[in-house]
């Protein structure tokens, strides 16, 4: 069994953390403009749009987030294969 890096470890745990809060906090607000304007307007409807406009959004920015995070790794492995070579 491979032994976890403590600092592997903490960078898991807060990726996790960070992509629930990424995905959260835009449906929030799009929820909460979308009750606003739902009151103001008499629109209720508009929540249910809104609901997907911050899902998607969320997605997306946890998309690039993973993205980012995997050309990091990838760069750390070929390093680490560099270094290893010589």
């Amino acid at each position: 069994m491979k032994k976890v890096d403590k600092r592997e470890l903490t960078e898991s745990f807060s990726m996790v953390l960070q992509f629930g809060l990424t995905m959260i906090i835009p449906i929030a607000m799009c929820i909460a403009l979308g009750v606003w304007i739902g009151d103001k307007y008499n629109m209720d409807w508009i929540v249910i749009p809104l609901f997907f406009v911050g899902a998607l959004a969320g997605y997306t920015s946890i998309f690039k987030m993973v993205k980012q995070y995997l050309t990091k790794i990838d760069k750390r492995a070929k390093k680490e294969k560099d270094v290893k070579k010589n």
